[in-house]
């Protein structure tokens, strides 16, 4: 009678099960391997699924109910936005590090589908909300509606026309969505009057379509975009806890993030203008020497 030690049952176990892993491994698609980048682009599309999730239960559901805990919803306001900043710099960094390791076969999809949920739903949905709490007016709460469509639609078609059109290398078309929707939900809570509130957010669902030119954050820029999102993370933090000048250092932050997405594009229309001049000056040059 042969006797097997326990011992040694357990490791051919475990040799087997190792051996059945790296073969299952072996066989597994490229496209279905994630990377570090995809990681990260992952944790984008969380924060915003959870941005919604706060916009819900802690601004909707209380208002629905009848709720009058103002601070809870300012917390939860505070928390989505937050939400949708930490998105952004998810978004950042999963682009970097794709450029600098990898990035699997599927990580463009996956970009664009995050991209989606973090600034394209939750932003709109954001708006919508807004339009119901803030907003009396049946009409009115029907009109930002209508705007909070538009937010998305703009973010569909945008993400849609990166994937199809090729720009030069370090610029975007159009306004970037992660910029687009800081500056939506900064419009927000600046709790202007319903008019210019909703003429802003229609013009930046415009500018995110448009043709304009915007640079890529890269090197200082980028470091600058990382330096602006944390210290709005402390800004709406700041206000959330009802802190000595909180809601006049969210004021001041969300009106510096509006001003930004409205002096971009005429920096960037006045360089492009500049650019036609000057390759219209060089032309009428070209053919005066050829007449000579």
């Amino acid at each position: 009678m042969t006797v097997i030690d326990p011992d040694t049952r357990a490791a051919e176990w475990v040799a087997d099960a190792e051996a059945d892993a790296a073969d299952e491994a072996e066989e597994m698609p490229l496209s279905l391997r994630l990377s570090i980048a995809d990681a990260l682009t992952l944790g984008n599309a969380t924060c915003g699924f959870m941005a919604v999730y706060f916009t819900t239960t802690g601004i909707l559901i209380p208002h629905l109910t009848g709720s009058t805990e103002t601070g809870m919803a300012r917390n939860s306001a505070a928390t989505a936005v937050i939400l949708m900043l930490a998105a952004a710099i998810f978004d950042l960094f999963d682009g970097i590090v794709a450029r600098k390791l990898r990035s699997s076969p599927m990580g463009a999809e996956l970009d664009n589908l995050s991209d989606l949920i973090s600034f394209g739903l939750a932003p709109a949905y954001f708006v919508l909300v807004y339009g119901m709490v803030a907003v009396p007016d049946g009409a009115q709460q029907k009109v930002s509606a209508v705007a909070a469509v538009a937010v998305l639609l703009a973010v569909v078609l945008r993400l849609a026309r990166f994937s199809c059109v090729t720009m030069k290398d370090g610029m975007f078309q159009g306004m970037p969505s992660p910029f687009g929707a800081l500056t939506v939900v900064s419009i927000v809570l600046l709790e202007l009057p319903f008019v210019p509130t909703l003429l802003a957010i229609i013009g930046v669902a415009w500018l995110m379509v448009s043709r304009v030119e915007y640079p890529k954050p890269r090197g200082v820029l980028a470091v600058a975009m990382l330096a602006w999102i944390v210290g709005a993370m402390g800004m709406l933090a700041a206000w959330a806890f009802d802190a000595p000048g909180g809601a006049f250092l969210l004021q001041t932050g969300c009106a510096l993030q509006v001003v930004m997405g409205a002096v971009i594009p005429l920096f960037a229309t006045a360089r492009r203008v500049n650019t036609f001049r000057g390759n219209r000056r060089e032309s009428r040059e070209a053919r005066a020497a050829q007449l000579r």
